[in-house]
């Protein structure tokens, strides 16, 4: 005789079969410690280890071996060194650094340079700040620090929606977007960009859900409490100690 399942009996069985792909799942999860031992990386770059928490930022991203990554806006090249070593040689890493950028500062140009020439697997990206170019179809792209450029005065109108536009485009379906950016007062938008180098995380989230993407989950891995987030991020009082929020967001499909 067959005895129906008791409440009890029945979630057990489904967390017994939940449990295995779970546990599996997390058992494959990249071990990022060769790509922070990386012998390419600059000393410059393990002394801010402590802070960008380089570790926690790749398994935030999910970053794994083999992927077809995006660096935008990669500056001095901090992020995409370690990206670099973490997608390994099977991979590919595209880093974008916004031809207004080099314009307006000819290191970033030459910061681009070196990287694409030290790497074997990464490949540098120019043209608009609105306009990403990167050749190939995406399964991450991040961004650090730089998300609240694209409201910039010098910029025109409707920049931070042409980019995000062109970041949605450059992704998989299914790809995922990562934003690591200075906090701003709540509902302060985008307007203390300029000014403080801030953006309110609800500027961010909005800006990206209009152009399609979903937030999936946020992190408070850069979270400073002690941040009055009144402060333009460069003075040296609060430099390299703000208040950050971390969003990952997936392109459908």
């Amino acid at each position: 005789m067959i005895r129906p399942l008791t409440p009890t009996c029945l979630i057990a069985l489904l967390l017994a079969v939940t449990a295995t792909p779970l546990a599996a799942k997390q058992a494959k999860a990249p071990n990022y410690s060769a790509a922070l031992a990386d012998p390419a990386r600059p000393a410059t770059d393990r002394e801010r280890d402590a802070t960008r928490k380089p570790a926690e930022l790749l398994a935030f991203a999910e970053v794994a071996p083999g992927e077809q990554v995006g660096d935008f806006v990669m500056g001095g090249g901090y992020v995409t060194r370690l990206l670099a070593a973490a997608v390994g040689p099977k991979g590919r890493v595209y880093a974008f650094q916004p031809a207004e950028f080099i314009g307006f500062k000819k290191q970033y140009g030459d910061d681009q340079a070196a990287i694409d020439a030290a790497y074997a697997n990464v490949d540098a990206v120019n043209g608009p700040f609105a306009a990403p170019a990167f050749p190939a179809p995406l399964d991450t792209i991040i961004t650090v620090q730089n998300f609240h450029d694209l409201y910039l005065k010098p910029f025109p109108e409707g920049t931070g929606d042409k980019a995000s536009a062109a970041l949605f485009a450059a992704l998989k379906p299914g790809g995922t977007l990562v934003v690591v950016d200075h906090s701003a007062a709540d509902g302060s938008g985008t307007s203390l960009s300029d000014s403080l180098h801030r953006i309110d995380k609800a500027a961010v989230v909005a800006a990206l859900t209009k152009a399609g993407f979903k937030l999936e989950a946020s992190s408070n891995l850069y979270k400073r409490s002690d941040d009055p987030r009144t402060t333009n991020v460069f003075e040296p009082a609060i430099r390299g100690k703000t208040d950050q929020f971390a969003l990952r967001f997936r392109k459908p499909g």
